[in-house]
């Protein structure tokens, strides 16, 4: 398996986490009775760090599937080299700071990694097309 398959692995496990994150932080805010059951009634508005870590997978899962297939693509073409290496390690990278600057509240912090997530997909793509 190749290195930029693995991290694509990797960024799947992310987004695992950040989908428990956001159900367990859920369910401490509306109880475990409201979650378990059908939710024919309102949910409670949700607490600000809640909220921003549902946005924030969300985010994560508007580029995770052109992350996958730009790695897969890469991959089927044999076209992996520095530029797909260096451009996974980004994305990957990238996303896992997003997390707690976005669920912190750190504006510009998070805008910067979520535009070296762009950056590193860009440089996979940039191998891909060449």
């Amino acid at each position: 398996m190749t290195t930029e398959l693995m991290i694509l692995g990797w960024t799947v496990v992310l987004a695992l986490v950040q989908i428990m994150l956001v159900a367990s932080m859920r369910t401490q805010e509306t109880g475990l009775a409201y979650n378990m059951g059908p939710r024919d009634d309102k949910a409670p508005p949700m607490r600000p760090v809640t909220a921003r870590l549902q946005r924030a997978q969300a985010n994560l899962f508007e580029t995770l599937p052109l992350f996958a297939a730009a790695v897969l693509i890469a991959h089927a073409g044999g076209r992996e080299g520095a530029l797909t290496l260096c451009g996974s390690y980004a994305y990957l990278a990238a996303r896992v700071l997003y997390v707690p600057l976005y669920a912190a509240g750190i504006p510009v912090a998070r805008s910067l990694a979520w535009g070296v997530s762009l950056a590193g997909l860009v440089m996979i793509l940039l191998a891909i097309l060449k």
